[in-house]
């Protein structure tokens, strides 16, 4: 590797960065992460801080587990590569996609479907689910609905159905037949409702309106995250996410439910939709499948959707869909291994412990620093922290003074993310209760330069 002054010399000179602008990257040289151990970075500079953004929702199992490297690195020498492509496919791949089945038994999953990533795993979903009423006979279910403030990736069909214009207004027109509803969101909504179970039953309403505005055999898919991430990490309440079963029921309409981040124990449980007592016809994962070790993600199906496929005589059933590394066979040890960990260190259990210390810290911030406009979380390793100007009027803090907020916790002692106005954070599961003290310290420092 190059020295460090030639790695800080060409920093964002030669590499566009996700989700940022050239111009500033090249002004404002991200942050070069050297190393990490356990739940902690360390920058090029030799700073070494907890890293409240678990990679990015993914590194579940923090940065040292040597089961899953180990996995990784065996396979490697073993079979590097080979296609998965209809005719062929490898050892590592069909253990793997066991392993995922008996992970997900328990919410009604019976078929994966490797993808690279979280992205490719939502337009699987949103494809899969067109094809299975074609194969039903009602080709004119086409259109999919889905939720304002959601985030479902960037690839044109999971761009198009998320809800957030940041990620939409630069590449539209996007796929037409996508409708947004209202978000559970009650710190800002269109009814200005702050009760979860009465805002529930406004969306709840807002679906049906627009169901029979489209026409119930019009629409494919309803897919959501159990609780949103990118978002704000918005948590919906208790009742709501069974409603949007029910409604999809009645009409014939698949959910899908989104657990790239919330799949794997990040909510406390080890499925988002098994937190909320709901069983999806179709779900998307990555992220905690392999803790980021290894770019996989996996569509996932119930038997009533792999039934339509598999029962099919006519080849209009065929998948021409898929991508060059579908069921990688150094991915798919990945898989196996961090499964295993992951039910080994019952990561659910720590995340759930530890979500509650963090979010009730937060609390305790938010009775000090006048900033805090609203504190949301409380399942599991996942909290969204709202920065307002003025709390009375809910006014959005000003990017400026968010980026001084996140350059003071980080040189307390903690990386955070910033989406908006909102602090995001999602460390390890396996973090511990004192590394939670240092977030904590750490966004007291931040806020305080304020």
């Amino acid at each position: 590797m190059k020295d460090d002054n030639f790695l800080k010399e060409n920093n964002a000179r030669h590499l566009w960065h996700p989700m940022g602008h050239p111009a500033d990257s090249l002004e404002n040289p991200p942050t070069i992460i050297k190393g990490a151990d356990g739940s902690h970075i360390t920058d090029i500079d030799g700073r070494r801080v907890v890293d409240a953004v678990g990679g990015l929702w993914c590194v579940n199992l923090g940065y040292s587990n040597d089961v899953v490297k180990e996995a990784i690195a065996k396979q490697l020498y073993d079979l590097p590569y080979y296609s998965a492509f209809a005719g062929s496919t490898n050892p590592t791949a069909i253990e793997a996609s066991y392993a995922v089945r008996d992970f997900f038994a328990e919410d009604g999953m019976a078929r994966c479907f490797f993808t690279s990533g979280g992205s490719d795993s939502v337009e699987t979903t949103l494809r899969l689910a067109r094809q299975y009423h074609r194969l039903r006979g009602e080709p004119t279910r086409t259109k999919f609905l889905s939720l304002k403030k959601g985030y479902h990736g960037t690839h044109f069909g999971g761009a198009s159905v998320n809800g957030n214009n940041r990620f939409r207004i630069n590449y539209e027109p996007l796929l037409p037949g996508c409708y947004h509803l209202p978000s559970p969101y009650t710190y800002r909504n269109p009814f200005n409702e702050t009760d979860p179970a009465k805002l529930a039953q406004f969306i709840a309403q807002a679906m049906e309106d627009e169901i029979a505005f489209q026409g119930a055999n019009t629409i494919a898919a309803f897919i959501m995250e159990p609780i949103q991430g990118a978002g704000g990490v918005i948590v919906p309440g208790e009742t709501f996410m069974p409603l949007m079963r029910d409604i999809c029921d009645r009409h014939g309409i698949l959910m899908i439910s989104d657990e790239v981040i919330t799949g794997f124990g990040r909510t406390g449980d080890w499925t988002g939709a098994r937190h909320w007592g709901v069983k999806p016809d179709m779900m998307s994962t990555a992220k905690g499948i392999t803790s980021g070790y290894f770019p996989v993600g996996a569509a996932l199906m119930s038997e009533k959707v792999a039934d339509v496929f598999e029962s099919d005589t006519t080849g209009e059933g065929a998948i021409y869909h898929g991508y060059t590394y579908s069921a990688h066979p150094v991915g798919a040890a990945a898989v196996t291994a961090c499964i295993s960990e992951t039910l080994r260190l019952d990561t659910k259990t720590n995340a759930a412990a530890r979500g509650k210390q963090l979010y009730e810290g937060v609390l305790k911030l938010a009775e000090k620093h006048d900033i805090i406009g609203d504190v949301r979380g409380g399942h599991g390793l996942m909290t969204g922290i709202e920065i307002v100007s003025d709390k009375a009027a809910k006014t959005p803090m000003d990017m400026a003074t968010m980026k001084g907020i996140h350059k003071t916790t980080y040189e307390a002692g903690a990386m955070v993310r910033l989406g908006a106005h909102n602090v995001l954070m999602s460390p390890p599961l396996t973090i511990t209760e004192g590394e939670v003290q240092t977030i904590l310290d750490a966004l007291d420092a931040g806020f305080s330069t304020v």
